[in-house]
């Protein structure tokens, strides 16, 4: 399971702002590359398919969001991992609107 490292913190941030984080592994490859910086944002709207950033038994998670049958899942883009069943959208914490980069041709918005 990837991990991700906060990047981007501080006191003077409310819940509800955006907020970046470092994706850590090859999970969300190839349209996440290790390392890459992702912006989420807790305040928005989550839909079937949505890039979100979750929890998992106690640990936080990036994956997408597939909801099929009333079921809530994560699925990796990467197929050497798991999707993982989750109890509902109550597990998610926000949406990935971009993924950042240092080039223009890097950086990606995601609605």
């Amino acid at each position: 399971m990837s991990t991700m490292e906060e990047f981007q913190t501080g006191s003077s941030c409310s819940n509800s702002d955006p907020f970046a984080l470092q994706v850590l592994g090859d999970s969300m490859e190839p349209e996440f590359p290790d390392k890459c910086i992702i912006i989420i944002d807790p305040a928005g709207v989550i839909s079937n398919g949505s890039y979100v950033f979750a929890t998992h038994n106690g640990e936080y998670i990036f994956r997408q969001l597939k909801i099929e049958d009333g079921k809530y899942y994560l699925v990796p883009l990467n197929e050497n991992y798991e999707v993982i069943e989750i109890p509902g959208i109550e597990a998610i914490h926000g949406k990935i609107v971009q993924r950042a980069g240092k080039r223009r041709a890097d950086r990606k918005h995601y609605p």
